[in-house]
C-alpha cells in the first residue's frame, strides 16, 4: 500500500457547519437565514430552483437504464462555504499537484527518469492503457499535457482535506458550478449581498485564455479556438454546448473538422477555417482513426499527425490519462517530491494496490471495511462500498478481484464531510466532495471553488450525479 498522510489516523465525521457544537463564523449569516427561513419557504424556494433548471434544460445523460436517458440534476440551495484561508491552502495544494502531473507526464513520454529510479514501477506505466506510446519524444506546447484538471477533494477534518481523485483526460462538471451560482443570484440576491463571495462568472474566459496562451507557435495572432464534441448523444453534450457559447467559439463534431498539409480546417459557409486550438471533449481512441481506433466515427483523420506536427494543439493532450489512472494515484505525493522537491501539501488517501499481493490478500480480508473501484472506473460505476454491500455483493466482487486484480484498487471508507442540505424532512446533514476546476497554460489559474457534489441519498457517500448525487453551489468567502 502506498501510504498517504492519513494513514492510520482515524476521523470522526466533520460538520462544516459546526464544530464542537458551535457554528463556524463563514456559515453565520447562513445559520442566521435558515432560522428566520420558515420551512415552508424553504421548499417553496428548492421546488423553484428544479423549476428554473428544468427551464434552462440543465440536464445530464444516463445510458444504463430503461428509458429517456436524460436527468435533471439535482440541485441544493444550502450553499457550501469555505473561508478565505481554506481556500487559500487548497489552491496552494492544488497547484503543486498539477505542476507535478503535468511533470510525469512530460517525463514519462521522454526520458523516464521517474521509472529509470525505481520511484514507479515501470510495467504499471508502460503496460496501461493510458499511456501512448504515440506521444514518445512529442513536446506539446508550453510542454503542458493536461490543460483543464478537475482534482476531487474530500474533507475528513476542519484542516484536513485530502485528494481523493485525479482527473486528467476530459473532467466534466464546471458548467454547473457556473449555474449554480447564476441560480443563487436568481434565488437569493440578499444572501449574496450580505457576503462577500468570490465571483465565478469569469471562468469562460480564464478557460479560452489559457487555450489561447498554448496555440502553436506558427498560428495567427488571433489563434482560433473550437470545441470538439462527441455530439448530442454525449451524457455530457449541455455543458459542451455551454461552455463553447460562453467562450464565444465555435462547437465542432469530427464531421465539420478536415486535415490538409497536416493542418486542421473547420468546413464553414463562407469556406475552410483554420482550427489552431482543440478543446476536445471525447476520448483518445475517438480522435483520429487513421492513428487511434479505426472504426471511431467523431474524431477527424489526420488530426493526430496535424498535432505531431506542430500545427494544432490538442487540450487536453493525447496521454494525458496516463497522470489519473486510478493505480498511479497511489504514487503522486512521491511524484511532487521527485520533481519538485517539495513535500505535498494535500495528502493522499491510502490506498491499496489490487495487482499486489500483499495487498489483494488484505483487501480480500477486509472487503467489509473498504471501498473497491475499478482502476479504470469513472461516475461511480463498477465500485463495491464494502460496509454498504450485502454478503453475496462482497462475494462477487471478491470473485472478480480474484479474476482481475490488477484492475481494481481499494481505499478505506472515508467519514466525508457533511453540509446542511435541503432534503423531504427539512434539513439534515450529506456528505460532500469538492472539484475545484485548474487550468494550466501559460500560467496555473484556478477559479475560487470548484463543483460541490452531495450525496442526497441519508448515509450515501456515493456523489456522482449518474448514482443519485446532486450538486450546490460552493462559496469562497474573499478577505
Amino acid at each position: 500500500m502506498e501510504q498517504g498522510e492519513t494513514t492510520g489516523r482515524r476521523f470522526a465525521q466533520f460538520d462544516e457547519m459546526h464544530e464542537s457544537g458551535v457554528c463556524r463564523a463563514q456559515y453565520a449569516m447562513i445559520r442566521r437565514w435558515l432560522d428566520d427561513l420558515p420551512p415552508q419557504q424553504l421548499a417553496l424556494k428548492q421546488h423553484e430552483a428544479e423549476l428554473l433548471f428544468r427551464r434552462i434544460g440543465i440536464t445530464f445523460a444516463v445510458y444504463t437504464e430503461g428509458g429517456g436517458p436524460e436527468r435533471l440534476i439535482p440541485f441544493d440551495i444550502i450553499p457550501r462555504v469555505l473561508d478565505a484561508a481554506e481556500w487559500d491552502f487548497l489552491a496552494r495544494g492544488l497547484r503543486q499537484r498539477v505542476r507535478a502531473l503535468n511533470a510525469f507526464a512530460s517525463d514519462v513520454y521522454h526520458r523516464r527518469e521517474i521509472l529509470a529510479s525505481g520511484r514507479i514501477p515501470a510495467a504499471l506505466i508502460l503496460h496501461n492503457d493510458g499511456f501512448r506510446p504515440e506521444m514518445q519524444d512529442f513536446d506539446p506546447a508550453l510542454g503542458v499535457y493536461t490543460h483543464i484538471a478537475g482534482i476531487d477533494i474530500v474533507r475528513l477534518g476542519p484542516r484536513d482535506f485530502c485528494v481523493l481523485e485525479d482527473n486528467c483526460r476530459t473532467p466534466s462538471g464546471v458548467s454547473y458550478m457556473l449555474e449554480n451560482r447564476e441560480a443563487m443570484m436568481r434565488l437569493f440576491p440578499g444572501l449574496l449581498a450580505r457576503h462577500r463571495v468570490a465571483p465565478v462568472s469569469h471562468y469562460p474566459e480564464e478557460l479560452l485564455d489559457t487555450l489561447k496562451s498554448v496555440a502553436p507557435v506558427n498560428c495567427p495572432a488571433e489563434p482560433k479556438v473550437a470545441l470538439l464534441t462527441p455530439g448530442a448523444f454525449n451524457s455530457a453534450y449541455y455543458e459542451h454546448s455551454f461552455l463553447a457559447d460562453e467562450m464565444g467559439v465555435e462547437l465542432v463534431e469530427g464531421a465539420d473538422l478536415f486535415v490538409d498539409d497536416n493542418t486542421v480546417y473547420m468546413r464553414t459557409t463562407e469556406g475552410p477555417k483554420r482550427i489552431d486550438v482543440l478543446y476536445r471533449r471525447l476520448d483518445d481512441d475517438f480522435l483520429d482513426p487513421l492513428t487511434f481506433n479505426a472504426d471511431s466515427a467523431l474524431g477527424a483523420a489526420g488530426l493526430f499527425a496535424a498535432y505531431r506536427a506542430g500545427n494544432v494543439t490538442l487540450a487536453n493532450a493525447v496521454g494525458a490519462g496516463i497522470a489519473d489512472d486510478k493505480s498511479i494515484y497511489p504514487y503522486v505525493p512521491e511524484m511532487i517530491r521527485f520533481y519538485l522537491g517539495e513535500e505535498p501539501l494535500l495528502a493522499n488517501v491510502p490506498t491499496y494496490d489490487c495487482g499486489r499481493a500483499e495487498d489483494l490478500a488484505y483487501v480480500l480480508a477486509h472487503l467489509e471495511d473498504l471501498v473497491i473501484k475499478e482502476a479504470r472506473g469513472s461516475g461511480g460505476y463498477g465500485m463495491l462500498i464494502g460496509p454498504c454491500a450485502s454478503r453475496a455483493e462482497r462475494e462477487e466482487f471478491a470473485r472478480k478481484l480474484g479474476a482481475a486484480p490488477t484492475s481494481y484498487i481499494a481505499q478505506p471508507t472515508l467519514a466525508l464531510s457533511t453540509c446542511p442540505t435541503c432534503v423531504e424532512s427539512g434539513i439534515a446533514p450529506r456528505h460532500v466532495d469538492l472539484r475545484p476546476f485548474v487550468l494550466v497554460g501559460k500560467e496555473i489559474r484556478i477559479v475560487p471553488g470548484g463543483l460541490t457534489r452531495v450525496a442526497l441519498r441519508a448515509g450515501s457517500l456515493v456523489v456522482n450525479s449518474s448514482q443519485g448525487g446532486g450538486t450546490k453551489d460552493t462559496w469562497v468567502l474573499e478577505p
